[in-house]
């Protein structure tokens, strides 16, 4: 099924944004009417529809890469056992 007009919309969004700052997230308020929160959320869904792919493949390819490393490195993290601080007892 083809992506929503509102997808495109935000997908052509964030494909002038390299940068996540304040100031993108004052244009994700004021050009879209969404908080940055539900921006992301959706964002999120519509980059594992597969048309999105063919609306802008680079973007959605490149987003979807962030994505994979960002939650390889939580899930690094979460793997390494905690390092008690202590007395030496």
């Amino acid at each position: 099924m083809p992506i929503s007009e509102r997808d495109r919309l935000l997908l052509d969004f964030e494909s002038r944004w390299t940068v996540h700052d304040a100031v993108k997230e004052e244009a994700i308020r004021a050009e879209l009417a969404l908080a940055p929160a539900r921006y992301y959320q959706l964002l999120a869904r519509i980059i594992d529809q597969p048309d999105a792919a063919a609306h802008d493949a680079m973007l959605v390819h490149r987003l979807r890469r962030l994505r994979d490393a960002r939650e390889s490195e939580r899930a690094g993290r979460a793997a390494v056992p905690a390092i008690r601080t202590g007395t030496g007892r």
